[in-house]
């Protein structure tokens, strides 16, 4: 049995779910699909999902934002920034934790949260939860919800360098934002300290 795993339900595309339920929104979840990958990017997710550390985790999300990416990069952070994370129904996400089995994400859900007793929203991650779920739940925090596949493959669209500078710019600016944002909750969590700068003194001949 392999958590986090699954398909679209309409065209059978691979996901990797990071986020179940989300947070004043328990009918949509947050998805990676697999195939807009690069291949390093997807072997990394995939090793997390079948690591310790990812069966382990509630949502996968938590234990993305603690794994780092061939090229460094934070994963949780990257796929945010760079749409591979999208916004999805959860009765459109069908779990197949193995290839005999396979359950609809919010059949998932409502039977996780009938065996807790709680209601399908106190899945969600909340800032009661650890310092690093309520990090990862920043990086979803504004996820709108577009489609599975990338315009330009939708549209058969060659992708001309006006159109590749203005994602670039638009990229720039997403990371310029999550940078200012992550440094201020660094800063709440463990102020920077400032050191005195020591004069240097010359005795004269």
């Amino acid at each position: 049995m392999l958590k986090h795993v699954g398909r679209m339900a309409n065209n059978k595309r691979r996901v990797v779910v990071a986020y179940k339920v989300l947070p004043n929104d328990p009918d949509h979840a947050v998805v990676v699909t697999t195939e807009n990958l690069a291949a390093e990017e997807h072997d990394t997710l995939m090793k997390l999902v079948e690591s310790g550390a990812g069966q382990e985790a509630e949502d996968l999300a938590t234990a993305m934002m603690r794994t780092t990416l061939p090229d460094g990069s934070n994963m949780l952070a990257r796929f945010h920034t760079t749409g591979k994370m999208v916004k999805v129904r959860t009765d459109q996400v069908e779990m197949i934790p193995n290839r005999n089995t396979s359950i609809m994400l919010n059949e998932l859900n409502e039977a996780i949260a009938q065996q807790r007793g709680v209601t399908v929203a106190d899945l969600a991650v909340s800032s009661g939860t650890s310092k690093a779920q309520v990090v990862a739940e920043s990086a979803v925090a504004n996820i709108a919800e577009p489609v599975i596949a990338p315009i330009a493959a939708a549209t058969n669209e060659v992708l001309t360098d006006d159109m590749l500078a203005a994602k670039l710019r638009s990229d720039a600016d997403r990371l310029y934002k999550e940078a200012k944002s992550l440094r201020a909750q660094a800063e709440e969590l463990v102020p920077t300290v400032k050191k005195t700068a020591v004069k240097k003194t010359t005795t004269g001949a």
